[in-house]
């Protein structure tokens, strides 16, 4: 017998003893060979790493610099803030390509852009605090909207449930808005836009944001009060260079208010549209989450009829 012959039998006799031949068995060859080749061929992915979600890292780090910028540099703070946000499009765009959805990138992708889009409006607020009250609910209906949707689909959908596979018979808009990344996108990008208009005209705008130091009537005369207009030096009513309005008068005539109303103008509408889109989705996503709380408390009372 030559030595072929006896290594293809050998082998065979190897093979053999891992067949289950029992009544009850399966008959599969699983070798602990076979195993530990199978376990060394499996890559090691570092979920951290992926392209979509260093993309995502990148949109952090761009979001943090504007935000260094927000007060005083409108133009530098509006380039980089809207690089941050074009670049929500393509991190989904390198998760298809690259086969590297994940679930962490999705919830990645959204807190970056919740919380990208609270701090805009909360330098708003303090830009205008007549209208504080309106862009503090526009905050919290955008986060609750928000979290309800993604824990509504996760306990209620599954855990490999995407937030945006939204079946049409529960909520044509929400399906019309998710399903079409056209759609998804210009809600997105024309609702950062229109924050970021209101923020180009908080520096341009004498209408929306006056100085606080405009002349009076000299009838009125010259007076020492803090912040009467009519002080003649400006130091001496805002000591601090960071107060509301030292911030003001920094931010006092910067830039001309025209292309800063055209973006406002324009987005105008569909922030409007997202604002109900994120209603609807705040609604629905309660009502799903009641429909399983309903659907949970019968069970119990039936197992505990039984």
């Amino acid at each position: 017998m030559s030595a072929r012959t006896r290594r293809q039998k050998a082998a065979a006799a190897t093979v053999s003893d891992e067949i289950d031949v029992s009544p009850g068995g399966n008959a599969a060859v699983i070798s602990n060979e076979v195993k530990e080749t199978a376990a060394v061929e499996d890559p090691d992915e570092n979920v951290f790493l992926f392209y979509p979600n260093v993309i995502g890292y990148s949109r952090i780090i761009l979001a943090v610099a504007s935000l260094y910028y927000m007060p005083l540099h409108p133009r530098t703070c509006s380039l980089l803030y809207s690089i941050s946000c074009l670049l929500d499009a393509l991190d989904g765009v390198a998760a298809r390509h690259f086969n590297q959805s994940t679930t962490f990138g999705a919830v990645l992708d959204m807190v970056t852009d919740r919380c990208t889009t609270a701090c805009l409006l909360v330098f708003l607020s303090s830009a205008w605090p007549r209208w504080a009250l309106l862009f503090q609910g526009l905050i919290s209906l955008d986060l609750a909207s928000h979290y309800m949707h993604m824990y509504a689909t996760l306990s209620m959908g599954g855990a490999g449930q995407s937030h945006k596979k939204v079946d049409s018979s529960r909520s044509w808009v929400l399906y019309q808005y998710y399903h079409s990344r056209t759609v998804l996108f210009i809600c997105c990008a024309l609702n950062e836009l229109f924050f970021i208009g209101l923020y180009l005209l908080s520096f341009s705008s004498p209408i929306l944001s006056p100085s606080l130091l405009q002349p009076i009537p000299d009838s009125q005369g010259q007076s020492a009060q803090p912040g009467n207009p009519a002080h003649p030096v400006p130091t001496s009513l805002f000591a601090s260079p960071w107060s509301a309005g030292a911030l003001e008068l920094a931010r006092a005539n910067k830039m001309d208010s025209f292309w800063p109303w055209v973006i406002t103008g324009i987005s105008a509408p569909v922030m409007a549209l997202k604002q109900f889109i994120n209603v609807v989705q705040l609604v629905k996503a309660s009502r799903w989450l009641a429909e399983g709380d309903l659907a949970n408390r019968k069970a119990a009372r039936a197992v505990k009829a039984t």
